[in-house]
């Protein structure tokens, strides 16, 4: 079964067309990227697929489903730009990422120690 299938795409702002008829099917266990030039719409598509923006037509299914705003938990995502805050140190960066995700403070240190241990970068 695909993890994400995407059919027919569309989505416009303000008369130009940002995605058109995108359709593909990303396979279980799978590392999928896209690329092409500024303006293809990539950035869309990924607001769509992770539940930020919505399309004005077409369907996204996560393993068979439609997708909904709770599949975002268990779909990954790297933009190009890493987004970190240059002043906050690395334990402040991902708690306050966590916490984003609704996590809470707890689950959030919890997490992050069992993260950072298994790893082997855990502050000394």
């Amino acid at each position: 079964m695909d993890a994400l299938t995407l059919n027919n795409i569309n989505k416009e702002f303000s008369g130009h067309q940002a995605v058109d008829e995108v359709s593909f099917a990303i396979p279980h266990q799978t590392i999928f990227g896209m690329l092409g030039p500024n303006g293809a719409g990539k950035t869309t598509l990924i607001r769509i697929i992770t539940n930020i923006l919505a399309a004005d037509t077409g369907s996204i299914s996560f393993y068979g489903e439609p997708l909904r705003a709770g599949h975002r938990n268990h779909i990954g995502y790297m933009p190009e730009e890493r987004g970190m805050y240059k002043k906050m140190k690395v334990h402040e960066q991902l708690l306050y990422l966590a916490r984003l995700r609704n996590m809470t403070k707890q689950e959030a240190e919890d997490g992050i120690a069992y993260w950072l241990d298994r790893f082997d970068i855990s502050q000394q």
